[in-house]
């Protein structure tokens, strides 16, 4: 059986990842950090009790910013893939954290690096990486954006990510290291982080309709964006590990539509007039905006062989539908409190 080492294995990519890989017979390996407080959750359906002999899905304590950490977790794995997908990623946190953005997001992935080769270099092997780019990284340069368009980043967030790239590419000239980096847009699900504006809008539009929520406070609405399924775009990472040799892949549906544009196809989704419940609020406006991304993914499609499969409506009405369960769940617990409240008066 082949093994795979994913840091950040417990957000939306990792979990979906894993999934992807123990389908395909992997054992995975996870770096997961200390929390006081469990931060799995992503994981809860795969998870596999760790005292079993035939586990394939085993969690290390590790962290990015602690280089021994990662060369003793590559000792204990003995990887034959690596997807970094760890990050601090949150565009607008990294204006508020750039040097903790810019220790995770882009010197983390040098210690990891480092790491790597040294462990090839001791052990013989030769782990093909896979490093998470972003969109962002295009930043101010027009559409369509490809494999050789010039990198313009607008927030601490994608400056790292940059120097990350720059970094992997450097690595696989001077040591000869597989290290291929996708340059990913924007892409979602139902696992997506609350605080992420696709997700905000569809967890808050399915608590307004189970009415336990009035309005739904955004920033700039006439961001244009690329958006695809997290499901898809993680087997496009898989399939660049299988390659004969390594590359840089945009990886995008090719199609461009604006957060309002998002907010029109949920609300139709949910039977709700959105313009009514949303109101802008410019605390969530970033200082420096991003205005316009799509990605040209040819390179993918002929190289790897990759095409999305969900489309923008598709991917909308699937987090619509999770939410809204979560949201009438919600509902009914409220309901449940007061009905209890009331008995107790």
């Amino acid at each position: 059986m082949k093994s795979a080492l994913i840091t950040g294995i417990t957000g939306q990519d990792g979990s979906y990842l894993t999934r992807l890989l123990l389908g395909k017979g992997y054992v995975v390996h996870g770096i997961i950090r200390r929390s006081s407080s469990f931060n799995t959750g992503r994981l809860d359906d795969v998870y596999q009790d760790p005292h079993e002999s035939s586990v394939r899905l085993k969690l290390h304590y590790g962290d990015m910013a602690d280089g021994a950490s990662l060369r003793k977790i590559l000792r204990e794995a003995q990887p034959d893939e690596i997807y970094n997908l760890a990050a601090q990623s949150h565009v607008m946190v990294s204006f508020q954290q750039p040097e903790y953005t810019a220790d995770i997001t882009s010197t983390g992935v040098l210690r990891l690096l480092e790491a790597v080769r040294d462990y090839a270099e001791s052990t013989g092997k030769k782990p093909r990486m896979y490093q998470a780019g972003s969109s962002e990284m295009f930043g101010a340069t027009p559409p369509m954006q490809h494999e050789g368009s010039m990198f313009r980043p607008q927030s601490p967030y994608a400056v790292s990510k940059v120097a990350a790239h720059w970094h992997c590419v450097n690595y696989r000239d001077a040591h000869g290291l597989f290290v291929s980096n996708g340059i990913l847009f924007n892409h979602e699900s139902p696992a997506r982080g609350e605080t992420f504006v696709t997700r905000k809008i569809t967890r808050s539009l399915t608590r307004i309709k189970a009415g336990i929520q009035d309005k739904l406070y955004m920033g700039n609405l006439d961001a244009l964006r690329d958006w695809g399924y997290a499901g898809d775009y993680v087997e496009a990472m898989w399939l660049m590990l299988q390659q004969d040799e390594p590359g840089d892949f945009v990886v995008a549906t090719g199609r461009q539509y604006s957060v309002e544009d998002f907010l029109g196809i949920a609300g139709e989704y949910l039977g709700l007039d959105w313009k009514k419940v949303v109101e802008i609020d410019p605390r969530y406006l970033r200082p420096n905006e991003v205005v316009s991304l799509c990605g040209d993914p040819s390179l993918a499609k002929k190289t790897l062989g990759w095409e999305p499969k969900v489309d923008l409506p598709g991917l909308v009405r699937m987090m619509c539908d999770h939410d809204l369960r979560l949201a009438e769940e919600e509902a009914r617990a409220v309901a449940s409190r007061i009905r209890t409240g009331v008995q107790r008066v």
